[in-house]
C-alpha cells in the first residue's frame, strides 16, 4: 500500500514541476489556467530560494518509511532529476532556463492578451451607435 503512495506522490511531483515549465504555454490557449500557474511558479521560486522541501517530498519520505524502503536521501529533484535527467553541474543553468521559459510564456500572454484587449476595443470602436460585434 504504502509503495503505491510513493509511486503516486513521484508522479505528482513530475507533474508539478511538467507544469511549472510549461503551464505558462498552456495558459496561452487556456487563458484562465494563468491564475494556477502563478503560484505553483511562486512555489518553486520559494522552495528553490529558501531550500525548502516540498510537502511532496515530505509525503514520499513517510511513505518510504512506512513502505520498508530505503530513505530519500535528499530532495526530490536532488534525487530523481540532477544527476538522472542532467549532469548534475548543469543544476543552475537548467534553473535559469526554467525561469527563462517561464519568463517568455508569461510575456507572450500578456502580449497576447493586450493585442486580443486592443482587437475588441477597436471593434468596438467601429461598431454603428456602440454596439458590440
Amino acid at each position: 500500500m504504502y509503495e503505491i503512495v510513493v509511486a503516486l506522490t513521484v508522479a505528482m511531483h513530475f507533474a508539478f514541476l511538467g507544469y511549472l515549465v510549461v503551464g505558462g504555454f498552456l495558459a496561452l490557449r487556456w487563458r484562465r489556467t494563468i491564475w494556477l500557474h502563478v503560484p505553483v511558479v511562486i512555489w518553486g521560486i520559494v522552495t528553490v530560494v529558501e531550500h525548502l522541501d516540498c510537502p511532496l517530498t515530505w509525503l514520499e519520505r513517510w511513505a518510504r518509511a512506512k513502505a520498508g524502503m530505503p530513505p530519500l536521501p535528499q530532495g526530490f529533484i536532488a534525487h530523481y532529476i540532477t544527476g538522472v535527467i542532467y549532469p548534475a553541474s548543469w543544476a543552475g543553468a537548467v534553473q535559469v532556463v526554467t525561469f527563462a521559459m517561464v519568463a517568455l510564456a508569461w510575456t507572450l500572454y500578456l502580449w497576447r492578451g493586450r493585442r486580443r484587449d486592443a482587437a475588441v476595443h477597436q471593434a468596438d470602436r467601429g461598431a454603428p451607435d456602440g454596439a458590440l460585434r
